[in-house]
């Protein structure tokens, strides 16, 4: 394997796994990062571009592209540095699917070979407080969604709506690429969460011909006191 050289803004890359059940064929590996401890030749050791932006979304967007490399190493037995479209949108190697998520100092990364998976996508969020949540929830839930929420404490809906949102930035990042369009929160809904970290998502309108309304996808979740992490997976 290739051993990548360790930046100073970044702690070790882990490879693991912090959801409930373990996929076949699928890696993933995160590390925490440090914006400040940046440097620009981090990105000339990895023959990237420095891109434009403020320092945190560079750390972002670098610590990302390490674990990325990782995952896929650990996947496939190749590790890639991955260049980006013209949306800053990571490309992925042929026969190869994954999907990078940062949130708050730290970045993680999935991949797996495409004859094992049709595509993935992984989301981190720190849990929203119950002023933001009451101000995003009609932009994030169906009214369906909404109704279901109806009794839980200000806490509770904050980290249910929290749930939602990254599960829909999860089902974004591992549908677009398949369908190759843009759908919104509205579109989908999340139903049968349970405890032990599992859950689905149904589309609630056709986004190709064969993803009709109503097609359902798994998906699973873990809720740390840092972050809220999601992952939804298209088998082959």
């Amino acid at each position: 394997m290739t051993t990548l050289p360790q930046p100073p803004f970044c702690s070790p890359l882990q490879a693991h796994w912090p959801l409930p059940q373990p996929l076949p064929g699928i890696s993933l590996v995160s590390t925490g990062f440090d914006a400040e401890r940046l440097r620009e030749d981090d990105f000339n050791d990895f023959g990237l571009a420095l891109p434009t932006g403020v320092r945190k979304r560079q750390a972002e967007f670098l610590a990302g592209r390490l674990c990325a490399f990782a995952a896929l190493q650990y996947a496939t037995g190749h590790g890639h540095v991955l260049p980006s479209s013209e949306n800053r949108a990571p490309c992925w190697p042929s026969r190869t699917v994954g999907s990078i998520t940062h949130s708050h100092g730290w970045a993680a990364a999935v991949a797996a070979q495409a004859a094992d998976w049709r595509s993935l996508g992984i989301d981190a969020e720190p849990c929203m407080n119950p002023e933001r949540a009451e101000r995003l929830a009609r932009q994030i839930l169906t009214a369906d969604e909404q109704a279901a929420c109806q009794g839980l404490s200000p806490e509770a809906y904050a980290r249910h709506l929290t749930l939602a949102f990254s599960f829909k930035e999860s089902l974004f990042k591992a549908l677009n690429p398949l369908v190759g369009q843009y759908f919104h929160f509205q579109d989908a809904e999340l139903h049968e969460v349970s405890e032990d970290g599992h859950a689905r998502l149904r589309l609630l309108r056709e986004l190709a011909p064969d993803w009709p309304r109503g097609s359902e996808l798994p998906g699973q979740f873990s809720i740390g006191e840092e972050r809220i992490l999601t992952l939804v997976s298209v088998p082959t």
